[in-house]
């Protein structure tokens, strides 16, 4: 079983000492924070109120085992920041759940329709565990960044409250 819990800036190090290099953050968080991941930059997340993070933990053995936020948009609210950080813990369907348990949170508590994500178009178990959940591909929405010498893809991925059973 898995349950969101509310982050605060006390359990930014063990989230911290879970991303390795920029090649992780930039998989975990997009472009928007600098290698190595900091404090200030969490506490610039956890400030801002459009914002809600969660650590994810594991309920029947009380650990954190990873970490989500939402962003409140304009008309949508964007499921991001997502990390189950034990490889050992993927591919267990805590990703599906995590997803569910997002979405359920976001659309109980924000007046919206849509739900959004982003995600890079090789992460393909990511893609197939949001697919599962419900979320379609938009065709229309893409974004590239620059990591090394590789281009990396953003999709974006939708799913809309009445495609979602609560």
């Amino acid at each position: 079983m898995v349950v969101l819990e509310p982050f605060h800036i006390q359990d930014a190090s063990e989230l911290i000492s879970n991303i390795k290099d920029q090649r992780a953050l930039l998989q975990f968080a997009g472009p928007m924070y600098r290698f190595p991941l900091t404090e200030d930059q969490l506490e610039g997340d956890l400030s801002d109120e459009n914002r809600t993070l969660f650590k994810i933990v594991d309920a029947e053995n009380q650990i954190t085992i990873g970490h989500a936020q939402i962003f409140l948009k304009e008309k949508t609210f964007l499921l991001g920041r997502i990390l189950i950080w034990d490889e050992n813990n993927r591919g267990k369907g805590y990703g599906k759940k995590v997803m569910q348990e997002l979405l359920k949170y976001g659309f109980n508590n924000f007046n919206r329709e849509l739900a959004e994500l982003n995600v890079y178009d090789w992460n393909i178990g990511a893609i197939e565990c949001y697919k599962k959940v419900g979320f379609t591909i938009d065709p229309d929405v893409k974004n590239e960044v620059k990591i090394d010498d590789e281009n990396w893809v953003s999709i974006n991925m939708k799913i809309h409250r009445d495609t979602f059973e609560l």
